[in-house]
């Protein structure tokens, strides 16, 4: 009975961190395309961009994926659910970039994003059987 306490304490834990994220993540989002992120005091920070990008997405997708239990599609290769649609929806982000006046397309941008999805996926299923 208690491990099934603290199990359920745990997963309100994570959902409540990762709304709070989710929120976080969407305020950043709106700073970069209105051009409304301390530049000047990011710019203090060498290839702060590029940090950012790993680690934004290493942490969305650490928490998306323990928050949807971390569940995998199911066929020939089992791929994770939240990781690989965070992934689709983020290269599409990335590509839209390029409309923006604020933003640019850049490829170097696409690979750490990728590379944070990838990582944060590792994390979460860390300590836990693959499937």
């Amino acid at each position: 009975m208690k491990t099934s306490s603290k199990l359920n304490q745990s997963r309100r834990s994570i959902t409540a961190l990762a709304i709070g994220y989710g929120a976080l993540f969407l305020l950043i989002l709106w700073g970069a395309y209105t051009n409304n992120l301390p530049l000047n005091l990011l710019a203090k920070i060498p290839y702060y961009d590029k940090i950012g990008h790993v680690v934004l997405y290493a942490t969305a997708s650490y928490l998306g994926h323990r928050v949807s239990n971390r569940r995998h599609f199911k066929g020939i290769r089992s791929l994770p659910i939240f990781p690989v649609l965070f992934g689709l929806a983020m290269t599409a982000e990335e590509i839209v970039q390029g409309l923006s006046p604020y933003r640019t397309l850049d490829s170097l941008d696409l690979v750490c994003s990728l590379s944070g999805v990838l990582l944060g996926y590792r994390l979460a299923q860390s300590g836990h059987p693959e499937r």
